[in-house]
Formats: structure tokens, C-alpha cells, sequence
């Protein structure tokens, strides 16, 4: 399999974002994107899906984060979507179900070249270290849309809203690995009946 890198920068008149990724490296993070609990979440999915990550944002955070954070997963996405290349040779199905203390959340994801984000989420608050909880279901939807994945996510139980979150993206990180990982008896093949994904 060759080298599964991309880099992808996105600007804007809202933000200003460049992405680099290597889907087969270490889960070495790095950051600067000045939302302190969305690069807390993104570690966690850098060191449990062990892709390297590094991420440079600016954007209007002066009016809010929402612009920041949806064109943070629009560009990870399109990140995603350079990296894996024709997508021959790999799992394409990954799944993975992470506990933390009370909480205990699901994530299922497909590389099946159709997007949707099937998000099943209450959060016990309304914020977690000043970003509003409603920004993730805009994160995944800007990831799924352009990684072109299929994205279940479920929150089974939880009542501490940062142990909900921290579930969600190191499943999200466990499912990606699993997705992304060779499939020795699938090599050189592509894993869809139709021949294209």
C-alpha cells in the first residue's frame, strides 16, 4: 500500500485552515487551532485511530466558534478523502465502542463514497470548556460530507458531558483505525461489489 498522506489547506473569508494527516503513523497530534476542548477531542482521535495529525486554524472566533469548527471537519474530511486514495486493499468498515467511567458510546463507520451522518446525541450541557456541544454534530456533518463516509455515532449512556464527548471521538478514532487498516486478503482489491467506492 502506498504512502496514505495528504495535506489540504481551505481558506476563507471566515477561516483560514491548513490539515495535514498521515492515516498510517503514530497518533502524534499537533494543533493550533485555538479551540482548547475540540484539539483535546482530536488527540484523542490521533492517538486511538494512530494517525498523525497536525492542524493550523484561524478563523472569526470574535463572533463564535461555529465557522471554526464546521470548516475544521470540512477540511478534515477533505483531507481524509486525498489519503485514502482508490481505497483498494483496505477493511472500509469500522467499529468500536469506548467506555469512560458512566459513559459508553458507539460508532460505526463505512468509506462507501455516500455521505450521511446519522448522529444520535443528548448532552447533558450545553458547553464543554466553552465550546457549544451543538458544534459537533457540525463537525462530522462537514467531515462526512467531504471524506464521503457513511457515520453512525450514538451516545448509549453517560450523564457527564465531557466523558459523553471524550467517548465519542476516541470510539470515532478506534473506528477509523479499524476502517483504515490493510486487509491482507483483500490486497489490491477493491472492497465493494460494484468495483468503485
Amino acid at each position: 500500500m502506498t504512502a496514505r498522506t495528504a495535506s489540504v489547506t481551505r481558506n476563507t473569508l471566515e477561516t483560514k485552515i491548513q490539515v495535514e494527516i498521515n492515516l498510517d503513523g503514530t497518533g502524534q497530534f499537533s494543533s493550533e487551532s485555538g479551540i482548547g476542548f475540540l484539539d483535546h477531542m482530536l488527540d484523542q482521535v490521533a492517538r486511538h485511530g494512530l494517525i498523525d495529525m497536525d492542524i493550523q486554524m484561524t478563523g472569526d472566533r470574535h463572533i463564535d466558534d461555529h465557522h471554526s469548527v464546521e470548516d475544521l471537519g470540512i477540511t478534515l474530511g477533505q483531507a481524509f478523502a486525498q489519503a485514502v486514495g482508490d481505497k483498494k486493499g483496505m477493511v472500509r468498515y469500522g467499529h468500536a465502542y469506548v467506555p469512560l467511567d458512566e459513559a459508553l458510546s458507539r460508532v460505526v463507520i463505512d468509506f462507501s463514497g455516500r455521505p450521511g451522518l446519522f448522529m444520535d446525541v443528548e448532552f447533558t450541557r450545553a458547553s464543554l470548556g466553552g465550546l457549544d456541544t451543538q458544534l459537533f454534530w457540525e463537525f462530522f456533518q462537514g467531515f462526512v460530507n467531504h471524506a464521503q463516509v457513511t457515520l453512525h455515532i450514538d451516545n448509549l449512556k453517560g450523564f457527564n458531558a465531557h466523558h459523553q464527548a471524550e467517548t465519542i471521538f476516541k470510539a470515532f478514532g478506534r473506528a477509523l483505525r479499524m476502517a483504515l487498516s490493510p486487509d491482507e486478503r483483500m490486497a489490491g482489491q477493491m472492497p465493494s461489489t460494484k468495483g468503485v467506492l
